[in-house]
């Protein structure tokens, strides 16, 4: 989060607001559409698509708490300390949760490459259900940080850009985000080093040209790189802002790195969701009736995760 960190508190209405405010109504609204489908087509039960539909879940709690924020800032004069607290609550579990479930969706890629033979039968539903619960009940408590004491209401000198969380708070949150980004850096490193040897044993096994080995290995990794840099691009800013600076920076500062770290939650949807051939399939079905003839049916391969 980070939109409410200028702190609104009356007067005009900063463009900054109004723009973080369109981007949370954005984002509510495709992630919305992410877990009709997924809701309403009973084949899509996979524990794959339980990681799909948690970071969008994540994404929606996202996008509508910078709406509330929104709402708090300007229509809520004066608002009580609990609320202020509460949204902003709202904003740092819903962030929290999104992240961690594009961690969880690494590692679920990692172990379905690493444990080829076994994945179908060890990643059993019930097991995901009960990972999901307790990342989302760590990323509650998160949450509830602000209203436990994790604010800056009594000492506005304190504050960060986070705010109302405390600078030393706020440093805390951003190491903890550089650390997670280090480990889904580290696997999918690994899991590009696994794609590669699977697509050197199927082209040796079917006696693929040497071309079509490296079409497909460039393949897997371009889509490796857009993955992990739109979400570097997104966030690694502004959590090294927040780790550096204080409530005395410039408020355009926070605005123009938060605004893009908000977008990634518009980005997940396109990246994790809608690029699912089952999920696309379900989508045809539901606007138009009908499955394109010219609808790729290929089995998705190691090269394209």
């Amino acid at each position: 989060g980070g939109g409410e960190a200028a702190g609104g508190g009356g007067g005009a209405v900063s463009p900054w607001d109004i723009a973080l405010c369109a981007t949370g109504t954005a984002v509510a609204c495709e992630n919305a559409l992410v877990l009709a489908v997924l809701f309403y087509t009973p084949s899509l039960r996979a524990p794959m698509f339980l990681l799909i539909g948690s970071l969008a879940l994540a994404d929606l709690l996202a996008g509508l708490g910078l709406v509330v924020n929104f709402t708090v800032q300007y229509l809520l004069q004066p608002p009580s300390a609990a609320v202020a607290l509460s949204a902003a609550g709202l904003l740092l579990a819903a962030f929290s949760a999104s992240v961690c479930s594009l961690l969880a969706i690494t590692i679920d890629r990692y172990l379905s490459l690493y444990n080829a033979l076994t994945y179908h039968t060890e990643r059993t539903l019930t097991f995901t259900c009960a990972m999901l619960l307790l990342m989302w009940l760590v990323c509650l408590g998160v949450g509830l940080l602000p209203l436990l004491g994790w604010n800056c209401l009594r000492d506005q000198a304190a504050c960060s850009v986070l705010r109302p969380v405390t600078k030393d708070n706020a440093a805390v949150l951003a190491v903890t985000f550089l650390l997670l980004f280090a480990l889904m850096l580290q696997l999918y490193l690994q899991i590009c080093r696994i794609a590669f040897r699977h697509a050197q044993q199927i082209a040796v096994q079917h006696q693929f040209i040497a071309t079509a080995q490296a079409t497909s290995t460039r393949k897997g990794l371009a889509t490796l790189s857009f993955i992990l840099g739109t979400f570097a691009l997104c966030w690694i800013p502004f959590a090294i802002y927040s780790l550096v600076a204080d409530s005395s920076y410039p408020a355009v500062y926070t605005y123009s790195l938060a605004l893009p770290a908000t977008c990634n939650s518009l980005i997940n949807p396109v990246i994790y969701a809608f690029r699912n051939p089952d999920i696309q399939k379900s989508l045809w079905l539901a606007c138009c009736g009908c499955i394109p003839s010219t609808f790729s049916s290929r089995p998705r391969t190691s090269s394209d995760v």
